[in-house]
């Protein structure tokens, strides 16, 4: 219906002349707006270009609608499940549509609204939806747009105020164009993906200073790479969020100099270095500084104050030093304040009790000291407060249990002390309380179990003596952590109304179990009793139902496994702990068909290990080490598809080794010395690709050297000693050929031919160490089983000693007692990280190479029992860290060269060269001996000095030293005080070295 205007002002003009009353007037203006209104509705319809309505189909035909998907809408707090283009249909106006928006008057699409869509495909270049060029906001957030990239016809959207393609699954670089759209307010391109998007340094330059207009930017997650750029033009910016950009260089002050600024996010930079600059803003009106988990470092400035408006305040994990200022204090708006992970010292500033707004403070991991300050009175709003691992003394600060909104309490890993106080009743909203890792002692106040939602209490490492004789029932308590204190006795009666707990530790104590206590834990489903005093399965356990983790080792436990227990039924139970105590019979046919580690090493269980076993199907850890089994071990075993780690060592296993990773390539760690296995070596070990650890020493294993274990690319330990291997060393056919081997025993068997050179080429592990840069040391131990640790079992002189952890510095080859010969070849200099060599008690000849003395990491080195020539090279002497030196038995001429380590070794070290000369023998160079006649070698002597020594024996002595060693050297070449470190090592020699010592000095004078 259309509207004549000049109709409808005559009848305006006559109503007025004949002087109608006021309200009849307004009646009828009334009235005609309402029709004006009908007709400009009218006339509106269809106001979406067909052009337009077109591109939009087009774009939505383009993707497929992931069903199965929702998707969490941050703007109205809601799951979305249903598609906004569900509604697009070209029967409808699409203005209609949902997420559309149109220009009232010119019918353009000016809105498009695609966020958490459910959108699924890809984003082609010339896409249709580029043809929308009157658009103004474009939001495509929250989709799956299948690693597309940001097209540069993006610039061709020159109207565009708002844009968001965040958490779309967006890849590659962000085109330049997107730096001409300089009617940009806000520009969010969040990644999902970590660097999924690159950014170069000239498009974010450009950006910051043609983008004047801007608002909000957020770029978190995308590769930027690059310094903070100096100038930043748009003196709008309100919001900038550059969170894991992988921003580099040092920190500028012109972020803190933009006068609107109210959000700055930086965290996850740890690149960005600098210390925070020491401004005073001409605003403000920051709200927000999130600079944490960056390289920031230096003390915080007493500047920090001045931002009096700042409502978050996070430093978490950044490299702040020295002392928190006062003028913390002024911050009398904040809510949210984090230093924790950093390296602040002294104490807890007074005037933190003046942020009265605070709700959440972390001071954890950090130096403070001193007593935690009463400061808590004034800050009842706070919900969450941390002050763990730190260095607080005293007691436990009273007015805390003040606070009535408080919600978690973490005052772990301290040095607190004393009793803990009665009234805790006041904290009536805490969830959680930590107070393990300190000293505290006394009874536990029963007035903690009384907190009506106190769902996690740890306690865990403490003094604690005793519990409440009565504890009230407590529907919420589901952690109860106990464990390492001393409680004595039987176990508490007092726990049974805990009826909802589903974790306890109670390990390291001194407590029993009676066998008549009735206790039901109907929803328990971790229990730790390790280390206490149980002489028996506890009877309790026969009505737990949802049991997940059962640890009773290391008690008093005697006896065959009770047929109660391996009849329960626990189709939940993942981890079980029997190990460390007095367990006989056979091993039963548990019921526990998802368990993943099972643990019963140190124990006296026999007979033969039952096939039963492999119906664990999966089994990641299997310890079965230190017990009486016999006769062979299942074949099937190889076809456990989830074992990492299978642990048989010193039992009396019998037969071949069955072929494991026959269907698997799982294993992660193989031992099993000290059995009686005979054969060879199964091939299908060529299946276990990530394998680490093969230890079959001491066995009866007749095979050649298995070069083709070469090919396992992650092999780091293996050790074939003590067993009937023959033949000698081949090389791989591979180009690649133990390239992560650290540690390789082959002492003891039956090798011959000459030291494998190229063998030894192929060792990259032992030329760079991981953690060799850093000065890290790590210990190898594999994914995901937290308890175990690879352990190598050492013979030192006739008794079995256990190295509990392998050390990536220790790269060994033993290769003693064995039939080689020849020479030794000069290519060992290039095994630059080798921390022990043992070549002893084979056929070597010639010379001892002067390239030995390039190995100077070296600390064991045992030539003995060989038929080496010539003098001793006088480059060795360069070893510094040269702790154990055996050249004895052999044929060596000469004087035996002085310098750093050489000083220090005795007689022992040269015995059976009789024409060595010079300290610490007793001959002196120039002289001759009448009776001297050269002595064959013979090998019947085993007790002389390091008789049977192996690289294992020094493992224990110096893997303490090693560490010790390497950070005196550098104390003695950055301080250049030699003295201070020879008065040091005479006070930690042994006595009988240092007259050693002295008499060598005396000779030298």
């Amino acid at each position: 219906m259309m509207i004549d205007f000049a109709t409808l002002s005559y009848y305006l003009l006559k109503i007025s002349k004949k002087k109608m009353g006021i309200l009849f007037f307004f009646y009828y203006v009334c009235c005609i707006l309402l029709i004006v209104s009908e007709g400009f509705s009218s006339s509106m319809h269809h106001l979406c270009s067909p052009t337009e309505a077109f591109a939009l189909l087009q774009f939505k035909q383009s993707f497929q609608i992931d069903d199965l998907c929702v998707c969490w809408d941050d703007s109205n707090l809601k799951y979305v499940d249903i598609p906004k283009t569900k509604s697009w249909n070209e029967n409808r106006d699409c203005c209609s549509w949902d997420g559309v928006t149109c220009d009232m008057l010119t019918g353009h699409v000016i809105g498009l609204d695609l966020s958490c869509s459910l959108l699924d495909g890809t984003i082609h270049p010339n896409s249709s939806l580029f043809q929308l060029h009157h658009l103004r906001t474009l939001n495509l957030a929250y989709n799956n747009f299948q690693s597309s990239l940001v097209s540069h016809n993006i610039g061709r959207l020159t109207n565009l105020r708002h844009l968001n393609l965040s958490r779309s699954y967006f890849e590659g670089e962000i085109p330049t164009e997107i730096s001409y759209l300089s009617n940009l307010v806000s520009l969010d391109l969040s990644s999902t993906l970590v660097y999924g998007l690159q950014l170069d340094d000239t498009t974010f330059e450009t950006m910051l200073q043609n983008l004047t207009n801007l608002e909000v930017v957020s770029l978190s997650a995308i590769n930027i790479s690059s310094p903070i750029p100096v100038n930043i033009s748009s003196s709008s910016l309100r919001y900038l969020d550059l969170e894991s950009t992988n921003l580099q260089g040092v920190i500028t002050e012109s972020f803190f100099l933009l006068p609107e600024l109210e959000n700055l996010k930086l965290s996850g930079n740890d690149l960005l270095k600098g210390v925070l600059p020491k401004i005073h803003p001409s605003n403000t009106t920051l709200l927000e500084l999130d600079i944490s988990n960056t390289g920031i470092s230096g003390e915080l400035p007493d500047s920090i104050g001045t931002f009096s408006s700042l409502d978050i305040l996070n430093l978490k994990g950044c490299q702040f030093s020295g002392s928190i200022p006062d003028s913390i204090g002024n911050l009398t708006q904040i809510r949210f304040l984090d230093f924790s992970y950093n390296h602040f010292t002294g104490h807890i500033p007074s005037t933190i009790s003046q942020l009265k707004h605070l709700t959440y403070l972390s001071l954890s991991s950090n130096s403070f000291s001193g007593e935690i300050p009463d400061i808590f009175s004034t800050l009842q709003e706070l919900r969450y407060l941390c002050l763990s691992k730190n260095s607080f003394i005293g007691s436990f600060p009273s007015t805390i249990v003040s606070l009535t909104h408080l919600q978690e309490l973490d005052l772990s890993s301290n040095s607190l002390s004393g009793p803990l106080p009665n009234n805790f009743s006041m904290l009536q909203k805490l969830t959680q309380l930590g107070l393990w890792n300190n000293s505290l002692n006394g009874i536990i106040p029963s007035s903690l179990f009384s907190l009506p939602f106190l769902g996690q209490l740890c306690l865990d490492n403490n003094r604690f003596s005793g519990l409440p004789n009565e504890l009230k029932t407590n529907p919420t308590l589901v952690r109860l952590g106990l464990s390492h204190n001393q409680l004595s006795g039987f176990f508490p009666q007092s726990l049974v109304n805990l009826t909802n707990l589903s974790t306890l530790y109670l390990s390291s104590n001194n407590i029993t179990i009676d066998e008549g206590i009735q206790i039901t834990f109907p929803k328990l489903e971790i229990l730790q009793l390790s280390s206490c005093e149980l002489k028996d399965f506890p009877h309790f356990l026969k009505n737990v139902k949802k049991l997940r983790v059962l640890d009773i080792s290391n008690n008093k436990i005697r006896g065959k496994i009770p047929n109660w227990f391996r009849g329960i039924r626990w189709d939940k139970l993942r981890y079980l702990n029997l190990s460390h105590n007095s367990l006989t019979g056979h091993l039963p046919q548990f019921h526990f068909h998802n368990l993943q580690f099972l643990d019963l090493k140190f124990n006296s269980l026999q007979g033969p290990l039952p096939s039963s076993i492999c119906n664990m199907n999966y089994l990641e850890f299997l310890d079965l080490s230190r017990n009486n089994f016999s006769k062979s071990i299942p074949s099937c075993l190889g076809s456990m598809s989830n074992l990492k780690v299978l642990d048989l060592r010193r039992n009396n296993f019998t037969g071949s080794i069955p072929p494991l990773c026959a269907k698997s390539t799982s294993l992660n760690t193989i031992v099993l010395n000290d059995n009686q296995f005979e054969g060879t070596l199964p091939f299908s070990l060529l299946n276990c690709s990530n394998l680490e650890v093969v230890d079959i020493g001491n066995n009866a294993i007749n095979d050649t050297f298995p070069a083709w274990l070469g090919t396992l690319e992650e092999l780091q330990v293996l050790i074939l000693k003590s067993n009937v291997f023959h033949g000698p060393i081949s090389s791989c056919q591979s180009t690649l050929c133990f390239p992560e081997l650290r540690i390789i025993d082959l002492s003891h068997n039956q090798f011959s031919g000459s030291l494998p050179a190229k063998v030894f080429g192929n060792f990259k592990a032992m030329i760079k160490l991981d953690g060799e840069d850093t000065g890290e040391i790590r210990y190898m131990e594999p994914d995901l089983i937290s308890s175990y640790e690879d352990s190598v079992s050492l013979v030192i002189k006739g008794q079995d000693i256990e190295l509990e952890r392998i050390s990536t510095i220790m790269t060994t080859i033993d290769l003693s007692s064995n039939h080689f010969e020849g020479v030794i070849p000069k290519t060992l200099k290039d095994l630059s990280s080798l921390w022990l060599l043992n070549l002893s008690h084979n056929n070597l000849i010639g010379h001892i190479p002067m390239e030995l003395g390039q190995l100077n990491k070296l600390e064991a080195l045992d030539l003995s029992w060989n038929r080496l020539t010539g003098k001793i090279p006088k480059e060795l002497t360069t070893m510094k860290f040269l702790a154990v030196l055996n050249l004895s038995q052999n044929l060596l001429i000469g004087s035996i060269p002085q310098g750093l380590q050489f000083n220090t070794f005795e007689n022992d070290s040269y015995g059976g060269n009789l024409d060595l000369c010079g300290p610490p023998l007793s001959k002196q160079c120039g002289t001759t001996d009448p009776s001297h006649v050269p002595q064959p070698l013979e090998y019947e002597d085993e007790s002389y000095f390091f008789s049977g020594f192996t690289w294992e024996s020094v493992v224990i002595g110096y893997s303490f030293g090693l560490v010790v060693g390497t950070v005196v050297w550098s104390l003695v070449f950055k301080y250049r005080k030699p003295e201070w470190f020879v008065e040091f090592f005479e006070g930690i020699y042994p006595k009988k070295m240092r007259r050693s010592m002295k008499r060598a000095q005396r000779r030298r004078t």
